[in-house]
């Protein structure tokens, strides 16, 4: 995936005309950016959610024209330059299959049914229930976008939290007993700043996944961390997984003084089982995703860098997040499920022939 910055630099230098944002001002978005060349925030430029709709039309069209172009080049995005790829192992999409029967080579359903579990009138969508969907791993509908499709909990008073924490805590408790152990897919998100200045707003909101057909999407600027919020977070025995995972740790440390204990980075264990250089390249959420699935996660700038401190969510920031939070947990079983590459190199060696 691109980052803002990438597709602002896209945009400018493209010969299309530009639809509603003008090449000159996107010029001074990226000469304002220029002393934050590889962050998406800090942008001494005020960006209106008008723009961010802009800048999103402008790269689709840039892009697409670039494609037609280059049609023969089908390189993933986000793939490593000069990297050596692994053929991932057949048992990798058994397990696939097994963890998620209704997984098939047919597209997502886009059906949808609604029902509300809390009665608070702020945001029609806190409590929704959405039907499970199947993701799709075949290499042949690689451009299609991977969206969670079980149930998201959003909860945003002291009150709605401590009950998702408490069925949080009871997850984490049956899950260890059956299995022995709980993964967690863990995120976050804040508001930006684009002043120089200006810091980024706190942790607004917290997303965690553990299984397939159920996200919570906490709404943590309202409601703070509760005591039990607190308590799963602190676990020990509940591992909680992402990609720069403990950037997100060290961020809610100092916006909501909560420690996050037992953390495995995803980027870390794709380099063990995938292979990686990180003095030149680092694993995304969205090219493990490509390299794993076949799938594009998308990172839509105006949601991604929009208001996260909104009254209530909309219907797609929840989307985003269980999304975010879901793929994260998803991926660290497909990885935990592929041996490492040392051992498959040394496979590889012993198998050759004289």
């Amino acid at each position: 995936m691109f980052s803002f910055k990438s597709k602002l630099q896209i945009i400018a230098n493209t010969k299309l005309p530009i639809n509603k944002i003008s090449r000159q001002k996107v010029q001074t978005i990226l000469k304002m950016g220029s002393e934050t060349p590889n962050s998406d925030e800090d942008w001494d430029y005020p960006l209106t959610e008008e723009d961010l709709r802009a800048i999103d039309s402008a790269f689709s069209a840039a892009t697409a024209s670039t494609a037609k172009r280059h049609a023969g080049d089908n390189a993933p995005v986000d793939s490593p330059p000069n990297s050596r790829r692994r053929r991932l192992p057949e048992s990798l999409f058994v397990f696939q299959q097994q963890n998620n029967p209704s997984c098939s080579f047919s597209p997502c359903s886009r059906s949808r049914s609604y029902s509300t579990r809390t009665n608070a009138d702020l945001s029609p969508f806190r409590g929704t229930i959405i039907p499970q969907s199947s993701l799709v791993h075949s290499a042949f509908e690689a451009a299609s976008d991977v969206k969670f499709g079980g149930r998201i909990i959003y909860s945003r008073t002291t009150e709605e939290v401590e009950r998702a924490a408490k069925e949080l805590l009871d997850f984490v408790e049956a899950k260890k007993r059956k299995e022995g152990q709980c993964i967690l897919g863990l995120d976050i998100e804040w508001r930006p700043s684009f002043r120089r200045g200006v810091a980024p707003g706190q942790t607004a909101v917290l997303q965690i996944c553990g299984e397939n057909n159920c996200c919570h999407v906490l709404h943590i600027i309202h409601s703070g961390i509760p005591k039990r919020l607190q308590c799963l977070l602190e676990d020990p025995t509940s591992v909680k997984v992402g990609v720069a995972v403990a950037g997100d740790a060290a961020k809610l440390l100092r916006d909501h003084n909560v420690s996050i204990n037992a953390l495995e980075d995803l980027s870390t264990l794709a380099d063990r089982k995938l292979g990686g250089d990180q003095r030149k390249w680092k694993w995304s959420l969205s090219s493990l995703t490509e390299t794993l699935i076949f799938r594009k996660l998308p990172k839509p700038n105006m949601i991604r860098l929009g208001n996260w401190e909104v009254e209530a969510l909309s219907k797609e920031q929840l989307n985003y997040a269980a999304t975010d939070a879901y793929i994260s947990w998803y991926l660290y079983q497909v990885l935990k499920n592929l041996p490492d590459l040392v051992e498959n190199n040394q496979v590889e060696t012993e198998a050759a022939p004289n």
